[in-house]
């Protein structure tokens, strides 16, 4: 019997706070903006139901943001 075939692998370097959060905030922007932009190029929505999304969106996105400064 192997003594290397027991042992694990080195586990991977966990990523620090500062560096977790500015990971999750990228993706919540990129997130946001695909969002944005699929609804704004949305052919059959109206004005007013563009404007309704972004503002529920918008919210949405601050309370994020919002928990993540929290962290």
């Amino acid at each position: 019997m192997s003594v290397n075939a027991q042992k694990r692998p080195p586990a991977p370097p966990h990523p620090s706070k500062s560096e977790l959060i500015s990971i999750k905030s990228r993706e919540l922007d990129k997130k946001y903006n695909t969002e944005k932009k699929l609804i704004m190029s949305h052919p059959l929505a109206t004005k007013k139901m563009k404007r309704d999304q972004m503002k529920a969106l918008n919210e949405r996105y601050r309370t994020e943001k919002r928990l993540l400064k929290k962290m």
